[in-house]
Parts: structure tokens; C-alpha cells; sequence
């Protein structure tokens, strides 16, 4: 029992802590100790008696005052230590061109502190990392500020409490106090010369022309080349880089090491062929401009393989993000056995190189941040370099964002920031070191914010003084990169004047024999035309039946489930229902369909990646492949457990994203050339917010680049009276956009169809006749039995472009009109032709792939009809969307001649539908019945 004041027996920084600990008591006793609170309880407020402990026979008297202002200097001790690691990059020397002004945060001054009040604190107490390590605490607390105001600007606060020791341990210990040895320092030097000349190099004999130059953030390549280096020695196989296109010639150059012959080449307007085994890179018919274009190579470093990849990239600067994560997911997935795909993060590390004005302006780059943990997107943490030049085309940082630093944005997602000043090359290999270790610990994605400057203009013809004016002085009296460096070297005594002499002697020689071995002689160039000579590629022939014997063995597997798996009742007998298509002549659904094509396509050996919003139970009820546990909420993939499939499936629900989703899985299509990869939009015209991606990459890029892709996308789409956002997945723009075979186009209507074009692409995979399949995907026709197939259609059938209406143009010589249609409005045309025989003047086609159009087989089918009078298009779409304007022309050149062509469909309209039901009916009604009725049509809307 404790008879008197249990408080005199505490000094100091405990008396501190009791002191602390008792003011939450106050506020909240719960977060207080249970033997403090039962302390606080009886005592009260923890003091200082007058008269305190007795040492060596001497009673001495310690005024509470003093001990309280002790413990308050004590307090704003320990906030200004705190406050040197949370706010140093405030006064780091970032930036290249000025220097940041003192922050009174990192002033002793600002707390009424004094040198002394410092000194006399125990390092232990005030630092306790440093306990050890100073004497002195005034020591500590310099070297502390010195580590985080140097010319690296760190921002840790924000990331998880375990994440941020580990961050402090390192910066104030092992990378504070991190030297590159000599030889290092060299091969640096050589580096940044390497990059420099090179612009300078261009700029003096290519006068005019663009390359987007590097110059004022050269450290970029060495930067690159570290976290190469890093994968080699934790055997990394793979360095997948996205970047715009400052810089790119450069890092092309000394990342990849494409010759000088072929970039200098490029530049001449001449050719260089690459006799390199180990470089590869593939250009399309079309061509790119040259600062677009990637590459591949195999390096050899330590002894071991890095395969460094250099991902195409157009103008749109950071969509690039998003098809690099997916590329190296595509390296990390193991797909070859059955189950869900085996990743190892290890096998591959993406690398994106950001413009400081687009990171914090395109949204693009919020949906790749949010990839970072996601079971469907992650790739093992991604280190993001901001090749920051303080610049747009013309728009300075003040007018680009509404924060301090373009890095902000990743705060969010508890990301580390490191700023570094791109003139301190040693600093920026360090903080690339750093960056690494962190991925590699954590698996999570770090910013390299590197602050630079842009020497020149947006390009090499454009001027900035007259917009910049202010930026651009400073810049024109700024040595460059080399001049710093070399100084710095020289007044060490690292190298000598002669040696930095030599170094950039002989740089500059190698550029010369570089250019002097290439052709001055500029050839003829071809006319498009001849470049598209080989480009028109048709699908070979592909046998795309399953034996009924594997579809009976896949549906059974399909709906087996573990013994105890509690399935939602109603969703299990909606499941068994599809037994009637194998035990009673029932018909095979869409989604039934699928199922069985993914299920074949496995037992082929082909590996398949489907994702989207809400895919794994499909947006319409429709799929559920994913099943869940009733009671426990367990997850069972029957596709990932058949007993006859060879390779792996994977379903995932989406990110809300359509851009950075789309682009992801664009990325893994390229790299995994073997894999089914789908893209399913929760609705079709959602893929207007990927319309970058489609544009530039899927449409284009075997044109552009030779990028080969057999993307699926699944686009759902139909007008069923649901309003203008929820009826067309805005087929026009895709047919706008194809040509020379670069894409198929389809709009089916009927299950056995969907089967037979999965199956034909996934045949297709890894060919040269491979591209993406466009299909405007259905939701009434789900399950419409209209729209569904017997089973025989699927071990039997084939994919068919066209498609006959059952019954009609069996007397050629009676029929006056044809009409075209696709989809579902066709499947709704057919609803009303149950009586054949009162329709002997008319055909009805459905075209199920638009494109490539099917020429032959329309042309063919028109040629039997010796008295035709009319050729009609039938569509739900107004007249200036859908396939109309694509598709008439084509139409007036196979009719024959003197037969006209019509359009039967809504008027041409700035919504892509109405948005009341009733009026959507009664269209509907028109359509049909003008379509329908033996009438001469006029086309009052042509």
C-alpha cells in the first residue's frame, strides 16, 4: 500500500509521460493503461512535491516550475525532431534551378529553443534511434536536419506506421549516409555525357527537328539503368517501361542500346538495319513517328538475363500507364496449369515515367494508382519516376495543379515521395536504390518525384522565352548536367580535368563514326497504298466444333461444387435448368454458351483472362461463373476445377474504371499472345470513357507499330426502351475505325454464333491473322429462346458471317426486297416472320460480322434474286449512328443495277436513343412493320 505521493518518485521525461497520460485519462480513461487509470483514480494529477528525493545525503529542492518548463522544452524538442522528418522537404534543395526558401518549421527559433536546450537532452530520449550513435544530441539533431534538406526532399508521413520506421531506419542511417565508390562515380559521368551528347549532338546536324529532348533531366537514364542493374541482382526477369515521349530516343539509346546508326538513320530519313539478336523491335506498315516507338532487349548483366521492355506509346502521354501494369502482369502470371493463374511479382517489375503536368492532370493516372493492391490489377508495387521539368507545353506549375507538388496525388494511396534534384546524379541513384528496396519489401508502389528543368522548348522548333521568360533566364545561365557533375568530381579528386576531357572526347567520337556510317542518301518514299499491300490479312479457316461427348463432360463439371458448398437456392436451379439442353432437346443460352466455349477453349490448352464491372455474375444475371458460399461467403470458379482443362482461367470483377481497365488488359493481350483475354463493359456505351485506348491502341497499333492484340470485347448493347446511356455501345465508331483488317466487328444473334467466334479467336491466337474482336454483346437476347441454339449447332456448326431467315427466298424469282439487319432488331424481325409463306416477295439477312464486311457472301446471296426492287438496312440506331453510314455504300455496289437502297431505322438524332419507354415502343413498331410490309419504301430521312 502506498502511503504517500507516489509521484515524487518520477523525474524527468517520465513525469512527462505520466503528465501526457493523464490528459487523455481526462478526455478518455478507456485509452489509458489499466494500471495508470487505477493510479489516476486515487491520486490524482501527477506533480512535483516542493522537496524531492534525497541523493548522497543532500536534500535537494526542485522547483515545479522547472521541471515543468523542462518538460515542455522536452515536448517542443521532440515536435521539432518530428517536424524535421515530416516537413524537411520544405527546405530540401530540390529543385535545380532555385533554391527553396527556410521553412521556420526547421527553425529552433520558431519552437524557443536554443542550441543549448538541445545539447543538454539525452540523444536517447530525444532521438532514441540514434542512442549509440551521438554523444551529443545538438549533433544528432544536424545530421538529422542534413539528411532530410539535402538534395533529396523525403515524404513518408503519410505511408502505414510499420512502413514509415522501416523508411526512417533507412534514410537516416543506411541511404544518409550512402557513398558511391569512385569507379561508380565515373561510369555515371559517362552515362550523363552519354545522354547530353547525344541531344547535342541531334540539335547541332538535324537543326529543326523534334525529338523531344531530355536535356535538364539527363539523370533520368542513369536512374532507368539503376533499376535495371537492381532487377539483374534479385533476378528479376523482366523491366517493363512506360513513358511519354520526352525523352525516349535517349533512353532507347541507353537503356535499350538501339544502335546510333539507327536512331541517327531515322533522323536522315534513310535506313539502318539492326543486326542485333538481342534487340528487337516491330514497326507497323503505317509507320509511327520515331519518338513513339518501343522496343525489346535481352541484356546481360551479373550473368544474368533482364529482358528490358520499352513499351509504344502515342501522344496521349499517361495511358501508357495503365498497358504497361498490364504487360507485366502478363510476365508475372504462371498460365500453364489449370486453376487460377500463379503470380510471382518477382518475375517482372513495370517502371512508369511520368510528365510532372500530366500526373496531376489526367485521371488516367488516379485509376493506375488505385491498381496497387487490387487482387485483379497488382503487379507487386510500381515505381513511378516524375520526369519533373516544372513545365507543360507552356503552362507553368502554378496553372497545371492545385497543389504544392505534382506528387501529390499519390498521397492517397499512402505512397512514398521522394523528391530529388536531377542535378545531383549520386542523390538520384541513391533514391532509385531506395525506391527498389521498398518495392521489394513491401510490394507496393513509390514516386521518384526528379526535379530538373526543360533546357529547351516543348520541341526543338518552338521558342520559350516569349511565355517563360522569367523560367528561361535562369535556365540559359544554368550549366548543364555535365558541368555540374565534372566540377564535383574534379574538386574531390575523383578524376582529373583530362580524364572528364577524355570521357567527353570520346562521346562524342562514337556519335560521330556513328553518323558518319550511315546512308545521307534519302530514298523515294512509298505511297500509302504500298505500304498497305500486306496489311489486308482474312481469318484462315479454323475448325471451331466441340464433340458433344467433351461439352456433356464440361456442363456436368460446370455444375458440380464441393460436398457442403452452399449455393443461393434460386440461383441453383436456374443453373440446373440448362440440363434440358443435353437430356430433353433444350436450347443452349448465351451465357450457357459462353461457358461451354470457355470450358472448350481450356481443354484446348489456352488460358483465358475475362474482367470488367460486376463480370464474374455478369451485369444482367447472366453469367455466374463465380459462385459464392450462402453461410460463409467462399468463392468456388467451377471453370478452374475441370478435370480436362490444360491451362488456366481467370474472372475478375473490376476497378470502376473503364480506361485504365481496358488499357490493363490491352497490355496483357501483347505480352500473353497466348492467352483469351476479355474486356466486358458493364454497359456498351461505358467504353466511351476508354475511347483513348481504342482510338490509339487497339484500332492502331498494328498499323502504327506491328502490335499484335486479340483483345475481346464484350460491348453490351440493344435498344430495349432503357433511354440513351443504356441502348448503344456506339457501333458506328468502331466500324469508323476499321480498316485493313485491323479489328473484327460483330453483332450476333444467337448463342451457337457467340460460341463459334470465341472459339474461332482463341484458334487464332498467337497467328499473324490475329486482332481484337469487337462484339456488340446482347442483354434481352440472354435469354431469349429466340436467340438460343440447339446443342447440335455447336458440335456441328461454324461461325457465319450472314444468316438466312429460315423459310424465306425459296422462290428466288418472287423475291422484290431484301433486308439487312443485324442483332438484335434482326432476332425481333424474325419474331415476326413466323408465317414464311405470306412473305414470298421478301429475305431477310442478318449480318453477323460487319467487319470485314462480308462481300462475298452478300454479293452472292443478292445475285439469285432476278426481280429485286429493294435493298434495305434495318436498324435500331438513329440514321447517323449504328452501321448505316458504314455499311450503304458497300450495299450500293453489290445491288444490282436499278435496285435501290434503303434505310429503315429512327431519324438522325443528337441522343443516341429516346428516353421514354412508350415512345421507344412505338418506334420499335415502325420500324418493324415498315420493314416488314410489302410497300415501296421511301427514304424520307436519306
Amino acid at each position: 500500500m502506498i502511503n504517500a505521493n507516489p509521484w515524487q518518485y518520477v523525474h524527468g521525461p517520465n513525469l512527462g509521460y505520466l503528465i501526457e497520460q493523464y490528459e487523455l485519462y481526462l478526455a478518455n480513461p478507456e485509452q489509458v493503461d489499466e494500471s495508470l487509470r487505477a493510479l489516476f483514480s486515487q491520486w490524482g494529477e501527477p506533480y512535483v512535491e516542493e522537496h524531492g528525493q534525497v541523493t548522497g545525503g543532500t536534500e535537494q529542492v526542485v522547483s515545479p516550475t522547472i521541471v515543468i518548463t523542462k518538460l515542455k522544452k522536452l515536448a517542443k524538442a521532440l515536435q521539432y525532431v518530428q517536424n524535421i522528418r515530416k516537413h524537411g522537404h520544405l527546405q530540401a534543395d530540390i529543385d535545380p534551378l532555385e533554391k527553396q526558401p527556410e521553412t521556420e518549421l526547421l527553425s529552433l527559433n520558431y519552437y524557443g529553443l536554443s542550441e543549448a536546450d538541445i545539447r543538454e537532452l539525452p540523444v536517447e530520449v530525444l532521438i532514441p534511434e540514434f542512442a549509440g550513435k551521438f554523444t551529443d544530441s545538438l549533433a544528432a539533431v544536424q545530421y538529422l536536419k542534413q539528411v532530410y534538406t539535402n538534395t533529396i526532399g523525403y515524404e513518408v508521413e503519410h505511408v502505414p506506421f510499420v512502413e514509415k520506421q522501416w523508411l526512417h531506419e533507412k534514410i537516416e542511417n543506411e541511404y544518409g549516409q550512402k557513398q558511391l565508390p569512385n569507379d561508380r562515380k565515373e561510369e555515371l559521368l559517362k552515362e550523363l555525357f552519354a545522354a547530353e551528347g547525344y541531344e547535342q549532338f541531334v540539335h547541332r546536324m538535324y537543326v529543326g527537328q523534334k525529338r523531344f529532348s531530355i536535356e535538364g533531366l539527363e539523370a533520368l537514364v542513369p536512374a532507368i539503368n539503376e533499376l535495371v542493374q537492381l532487377s539483374a541482382e534479385h533476378d528479376i526477369e523482366n523491366v517493363m517501361i512506360g513513358m511519354a515521349h520526352r525523352g525516349r530516343l535517349n533512353v532507347l539509346a541507353h537503356v535499350l542500346g538501339k544502335p546510333y546508326e539507327a536512331l541517327l538513320s531515322e533522323f536522315q530519313g534513310t535506313k539502318w538495319k539492326i543486326d542485333d539478336p538481342d534487340y528487337f523491335e516491330t514497326v507497323g506498315h503505317t509507320l509511327d513517328v520515331k519518338y513513339h516507338l518501343g522496343a525489346t532487349r535481352n541484356r546481360k548483366i551479373f550473368g544474368k538475363n533482364v529482358r528490358v521492355t520499352l513499351a509504344n506509346n502515342p501522344s496521349h502521354l499517361e495511358f501508357v500507364n495503365s498497358v504497361i501494369e498490364g504487360v507485366t502482369r502478363a510476365a508475372q502470371d504462371d498460365r500453364t496449369k489449370p486453376g487460377a493463374p500463379v503470380q510471382d511479382v518477382n518475375k517482372a517489375l513495370p517502371v512508369v515515367v511520368h510528365g510532372d503536368s500530366a500526373f496531376s492532370g489526367q485521371g488516367i493516372v488516379y485509376e493506375v494508382l488505385n491498381f496497387s493492391q487490387t487482387k485483379a490489377y497488382h503487379t507487386g508495387g510500381t515505381v513511378h519516376i516524375i520526369a519533373n521539368n516544372n513545365i507543360g507545353f507552356t503552362t507553368e506549375s502554378d496553372e497545371t495543379r492545385s497543389t504544392r507538388y505534382s506528387s501529390d496525388t499519390a498521397k492517397g494511396y499512402e505512397v512514398p515521395i521522394f523528391h530529388v534534384n536531377a542535378d545531383d546524379p549520386e542523390a538520384v541513384l541513391k533514391v532509385m536504390q531506395l525506391a527498389f528496396e521498398y518495392r521489394q519489401t513491401f510490394h507496393k508502389d513509390v514516386v521518384v518525384d526528379l526535379i530538373g528543368y526543360r533546357r529547351l522548348g516543348h520541341n526543338e522548333t518552338d521558342e520559350p522565352i516569349p511565355t517563360n521568360p522569367i523560367m528561361y533566364s535562369k535556365i540559359k545561365s544554368h550549366p548543364t548536367i555535365t558541368a555540374v557533375y565534372s566540377k564535383k568530381l574534379i574538386s574531390e579528386n575523383t578524376l582529373t580535368q583530362e580524364k572528364v576531357k577524355e570521357i567527353e572526347t570520346a562521346t562524342l567520337n562514337r556519335l560521330k563514326e556513328a553518323h558518319d556510317a550511315i546512308d545521307k542518301d534519302v530514298k523515294d518514299v512509298p505511297t500509302i497504298a504500298e505500304l498497305q499491300k500486306n496489311a489486308n490479312k482474312d481469318f484462315p479457316k479454323v475448325d471451331t466444333t466441340v464433340d458433344k461427348a467433351t461439352l456433356t463432360q464440361i456442363h456436368e463439371e460446370l455444375l458440380k461444387w464441393p460436398e457442403g458448398f452452399n449455393v443461393f437456392k434460386k440461383l441453383e436451379r436456374i443453373l440446373n435448368r440448362r440440363n434440358a439442353a443435353f437430356e430433353s432437346k433444350g436450347k443452349v443460352d448465351w451465357g450457357h454458351a459462353e461457358a461451354l466455349a470457355f470450358g472448350s477453349i481450356l481443354h484446348d490448352g489456352t488460358p483465358i483472362r475475362i474482367t470488367g464491372e460486376d463480370t464474374e455474375r455478369g451485369t444482367f444475371s447472366h453469367r455466374h461463373v463465380a459462385l459464392r458460399d450462402v453461410e460463409t461467403g467462399e468463392k468456388y470458379i467451377p471453370l478452374q476445377h475441370l478435370s480436362n482443362a490444360k491451362a488456366s482461367f481467370a474472372i475478375h470483377n473490376s476497378t470502376l474504371s473503364e480506361a485504365g481497365v481496358l488499357g490493363f488488359e490491352y497490355g496483357y493481350s501483347i505480352e500473353a499472345k497466348d492467352t483469351l483475354v476479355l474486356w466486358e463493359a458493364q454497359f456498351g456505351d461505358f467504353a466511351n470513357g476508354a475511347q483513348v485506348i481504342i482510338d490509339q491502341f487497339i484500332s492502331a497499333a498494328r498499323s502504327k507499330w506491328g502490335e499484335k492484340s486479340g483483345l475481346v470485347l464484350l460491348l453490351p448493347h440493344g435498344y430495349e426502351g432503357q433511354g440513351p446511356e443504356h441502348s448503344s455501345a456506339r457501333l458506328e465508331r468502331f466500324l469508323q475505325l476499321a480498316a485493313e483488317n485491323n479489328m473484327t466487328v460483330a453483332n450476333l444473334s444467337n448463342s451457337a454464333q457467340y460460341f463459334h467466334i470465341l472459339r474461332r479467336q482463341a484458334k487464332l491466337l498467337g497467328t499473324d491473322e490475329i486482332r481484337p474482336l469487337i462484339i456488340m454483346s446482347p442483354k434481352s437476347l440472354l435469354r431469349n429462346q429466340e436467340a438460343s441454339s440447339y446443342i447440335e449447332e455447336f458440335t456441328n456448326g461454324e461461325f457465319q458471317r450472314i444468316i438466312e431467315q429460315p423459310g424465306l427466298g425459296t422462290e428466288p424469282n418472287k423475291v422484290e426486297r431484301v433486308v439487312f439487319s443485324t442483332g438484335r432488331l434482326a432476332v425481333e424481325l424474325s419474331e415476326n416472320l413466323k408465317e414464311p409463306e405470306n412473305f414470298k416477295w421478301l429475305d431477310v439477312v442478318r449480318v453477323e460480322e460487319l467487319y470485314p464486311f462480308p462481300k462475298d457472301e452478300i454479293s452472292k446471296l443478292l445475285s439469285k434474286y432476278k426481280n429485286l426492287k429493294e435493298v434495305v438496312w434495318a436498324q435500331d440506331e438513329p440514321q447517323n449512328m449504328g452501321a448505316w453510314n458504314y455499311i450503304a455504300p458497300k450495299l450500293q455496289e453489290l445491288a444490282p443495277e436499278g435496285v435501290k437502297v434503303c434505310y429503315v431505322g429512327r431519324p438522325p438524332m443528337a441522343s443516341p436513343s429516346e428516353g421514354n419507354s412508350r415512345v421507344h415502343k412505338k418506334e420499335q413498331e415502325r420500324i418493324v412493320t415498315t420493314a416488314l410490309t410489302h410497300k415501296a419504301i421511301v427514304n424520307v430521312n436519306a
